[in-house]
């Protein structure tokens, strides 16, 4: 039997986090292996709006959205399934940059610093006597002191480890697709529509990038994506302009479905849960890019702790990175669950609405409950 190959990490799955993660810990000399089962790049279904909170951190790991091209959004746009529109400004703002811009810029930043990237799928994850071993479907076993498992919103490892959340069917899809047309650079519109919203806004190469999510029973009734949009999603007059006097960019749209907004556990199985392995917000929040960046320094910074003897077992280290994250996360996914309640009912929806034209303010304060502060480098 071959002898498995020994990492300091495995970080398994290649998205936001894991590439972040995987950047960080080489950065400081650590010997990184990163398995993603997919080839790079690649377009994904994702808002593609990050908070400005992050912009310190990736300036440490050596990337600078802004300077490669990524349009700055100031501003926000909400508006109600009856068309009623709430304009605010974003209390940090944030940049607009597609999935499959940014993580070519983290992959080449990645291997630049020396991580192994492979492109394998793990079938298994073990540990025994502190040691992990992982295993891929082409046959090869590594070994890991610390596997951060970093494989997104849904897979089949979960199955395997029998997460909770996994075992519940999630009622919610969504759909992606970048066009050319007229939209502000410096704005990020989410637009509510019966059962849904969209989220609107510019990226690097002047695309607009536009994003809703559904509940299955709302879309099941319309034979395919072109109906539910034009007989829903057009109900919106706002989207109605935007899909119709744009142009796409895409072929046919992406899809994905069963997302699932169930509370997961930071570390299960003693692998350490980064990005929407540990928890999604909701995306009406516009703000899952930036969380699954700010788990990834989290992580990063408690294992160099562990591994480098200041945390001195790995009990502590476990319990320390699910304290950490809870107080990072709880009560921004919370509050993401709760401000999309209020917009999905159209009862609700609309006396919402009435409450922010009346106290204005109240909007900067639900957007900085489910933001952070700028995150600082020590």
């Amino acid at each position: 039997m071959t002898k498995s190959k020994i990492f300091d990490v495995i970080i398994v799955g290649g998205g936001l986090a894991g590439l972040t993660s995987a950047i960080h810990l080489s950065k400081v000399n650590q010997n990184v292996l990163l398995i993603e089962k997919n080839s790079y790049p690649k377009h994904k279904v994702c808002g593609e709006y990050i908070s400005n909170e992050v912009i310190p951190y990736l300036n440490f790991l050596g990337i600078d959205p802004i300077k490669e091209g990524a349009k700055k959004i100031t501003k926000v746009q909400i508006s109600t399934t009856k068309g009623n529109l709430i304009t605010g400004e974003l209390p940090l703002g944030g940049f607009g940059m597609s999935r499959f811009f940014l993580d070519t810029l983290l992959l080449k930043k990645a291997v630049f610093n020396g991580v192994k990237v492979l492109k394998d799928s793990v079938s298994t994850i073990s540990f025994k006597d502190g040691i992990f071993l992982v295993k891929t479907k082409n046959s090869k076993s590594y070994k890991s002191k610390i596997t951060i498992g970093a494989f997104g919103k849904r897979s089949d490892l979960d199955q395997k480890m029998k997460r909770k959340f996994i075992q519940n069917k999630s009622p919610y899809l969504a759909v992606k697709i970048h066009v050319k047309g007229d939209f502000p650079d410096n704005m990020i519109g989410l637009h509510n529509f019966n059962g849904g919203y969209c989220g609107v806004s510019k990226v690097e190469n002047n695309s607009i990038n536009l994003c809703y999510i559904t509940d299955y029973e709302s879309f099941k009734k319309f034979k395919n994506i072109s109906n539910f949009q034009r007989k829903v999603v057009y109900k919106n007059k706002y989207l109605k302009k935007i899909f119709e006097q744009s142009t796409s960019v895409f072929e046919k749209p992406l899809t994905i479905s069963q997302i699932s907004f169930e509370t997961k556990k930071p570390v299960e199985n003693h692998i350490i849960m980064c990005g929407d392995s540990a928890g999604m917000i909701h995306p009406l929040c516009g703000n899952g890019m930036g969380m699954a960046i700010i788990s990834a320094k989290l992580a990063s910074n408690l294992i160099l702790q562990f591994l480098n003897g200041k945390i001195k077992t790995r009990e502590c280290f476990e319990k320390k990175y699910t304290k950490y994250w809870n107080r990072e996360f709880k009560s921004r996914l919370l509050t993401g669950h709760f401000i999309a309640r209020l917009f999905k009912n159209k009862t609700i929806s609309q006396f919402t609405y009435s409450i922010l034209k009346m106290i204005p303010f109240l909007l900067t304060v639900m957007i900085k409950f489910t933001h952070g502060k700028k995150i600082k480098i020590i």
